[in-house]
């Protein structure tokens, strides 16, 4: 089983914001492969489904971005899941607008959704993919981060990451692509 879980904000005000590329990530990855993110379980929007013949579960934790640990640790639990099958897409600033950075595990490096999983699990030891937003010295962090995101680009760069992985693609092979410059 493969799980991928988008981070972000529910509600209108928040959709297409860049601390939501989480969610906007699954969205994309859902309509690539013609599924639709709209079962409701554990406080979360999720799809459920086969792909090359292993389900895979997408999941939008609608805990509000800081409280993802809470969902998804249901599903890990109901459903069984081994945490380094759960792949994690969170937004980063600290990264240049349109990188991406895929890690096995590790810190939260700041994102406080990542931190709640980290709590929720016990340990760091599960993949994610962090898309990088940038920053504004200009714009205040807060107004920044839910800003509109207007980098398709950084979209559809991740969208085909976690399609390869669904593909079968090793995480390790898919480091060595997609965190370059």
């Amino acid at each position: 089983m493969k799980v991928i879980v988008g981070l972000g904000n529910p509600g209108k005000q928040y959709a297409k914001t860049r601390h939501n590329v989480g969610f906007l990530v699954v969205d994309e990855v859902a309509k690539r492969l013609n599924e639709k993110v709209e079962l409701k379980k554990f406080n979360a929007h999720y799809a459920e489904f086969f792909y090359n013949n292993e389900k895979v579960l997408l999941i939008k934790p609608q805990t509000y971005m800081n409280l993802s640990g809470e969902s998804l640790i249901q599903f890990v639990n109901y459903y069984n899941i081994n945490p380094e099958d759960v792949l994690v897409i969170s937004d980063d600033m600290n990264l240049d607008r349109g990188r991406l950075r895929v890690r096995l595990k590790g810190s939260s490096g700041g994102q406080k959704g990542i931190q709640n999983i980290i709590d929720h699990f016990g340990h760091n030891e599960f993949p994610r993919l962090r898309v990088g937003i940038g920053k504004n010295p200009r714009i205040e962090t807060v107004k920044y981060v839910l800003g509109k995101l207007d980098d398709d680009v950084a979209l559809g760069r991740a969208t085909d990451f976690v399609v390869e992985y669904l593909d079968g693609e090793s995480l390790s092979t898919l480091m060595n692509t997609y965190n370059q410059k």
